[in-house]
């Protein structure tokens, strides 16, 4: 089977996903949540605190998706860890066969269920990308010493498309490439309008040559939902007119998925997008039938064109 870093390079349009890992001690829970996009999803995130929450570990549910043949991809946040531990777990991660990473800032402990809790931050995002990648093409870490074995990361970074103003430029993007960046996956821009004069801008400098650009999408629950996270989650672009069109549905949970399809048809067609990342916070069973449904509907989705 073709690895995520593979497909991305063959131009095939790829579609991931994202599970966040439960709050239990057993095995068979995390397994059940991610099953259902084996063979749909071609690589499965694994959120690492997320909302500032704890959960089972995000460097351990990905091992363990790894052995049930599920392409994971590791979310690494720099809340909760310095930089030795931070480097600890890239070495397990690259131990249990991990090789997908998406560094992440993380929440404020203040957003979460125990505000009082104390944020490390000894690293940023950028500076866990080079980490990570000196561990992959040098064998070695920060201070030098070598590390037996071998990584073979494929690093990931955050992005936010928006409407490109004139004269705006990538430098934060530009950045992320020059601290190790192979991948991009952004936040919830449901805007194919927007999406293709961003990815039009990026390309200009050059930028979609040398980093693979995910979309955020999601399949929306109501309208009320829809505006929540236009207000609420930094970042998010989501048209008035969709949220016009969940507001007329009959039944907007189907309509929510039917979006999602739609925009995953348009998306694919736009040069520099090579795939899309679906987050589907509360909402985990439409992921499978909008993927289902995608490859159905769009030739160059399928594994097998």
């Amino acid at each position: 089977m073709d690895t995520l870093q593979e497909k991305l390079a063959a131009k095939r349009f790829v579609i991931t996903a994202e599970v966040t890992p439960p709050v239990s001690f057993d095995r068979a829970d995390l397994v059940a949540k991610a099953l259902p996009l084996k063979g749909l999803a071609d690589a499965v995130n694994l959120t690492d605190g997320a909302g500032a929450r704890p959960h089972l570990s995000a460097v351990m549910a990905a091992a363990m998706l790894a052995q049930e043949g599920i392409e994971p991809i590791l979310q690494l946040t720099c809340r909760d860890r310095n930089r030795i531990a931070l480097q600890s777990d890239l070495i397990a991660a690259a131990s249990a066969g991990v090789r997908n990473l998406l560094t992440l800032r993380g929440d404020d402990p203040s957003a979460g269920d125990q505000p009082d809790a104390k944020p490390v931050f000894d690293l940023d995002a950028r500076q866990l990308m080079e980490t990570a990648r000196r561990l992959r093409d040098a064998g070695e870490l920060p201070t030098g010493r070598k590390v037996a074995g071998r990584a073979e990361f494929f690093i990931g970074c955050a992005d936010s498309p928006i409407d490109p103003p004139d004269g705006w430029e990538p430098k934060g993007l530009q950045a992320k490439i020059a601290a190790g960046a192979q991948f991009a996956q952004t936040q919830f821009c449901m805007d194919a309008g927007v999406v293709r004069r961003y990815v039009a801008r990026l390309a200009e400098h050059g930028l979609t040559e040398q980093l693979a650009i995910l979309i955020g999408i999601a399949p929306l629950r109501s309208a009320k939902s829809a505006i929540w996270m236009k207000e609420k989650l930094f970042g998010t672009i989501i048209p008035d007119a969709i949220v016009a069109r969940m507001e007329q549905a009959a039944d907007p949970v189907a309509e929510g998925r039917a979006i999602c399809v739609d925009l995953i048809g348009e998306l694919c067609e736009i040069p520099g997008v090579a795939g899309v990342h679906i987050m589907a916070p509360n909402n985990d069973a439409a992921v499978p039938e909008v993927i289902r449904a995608a490859r159905a509907g769009v030739k160059r989705l399928n594994p097998s064109s």
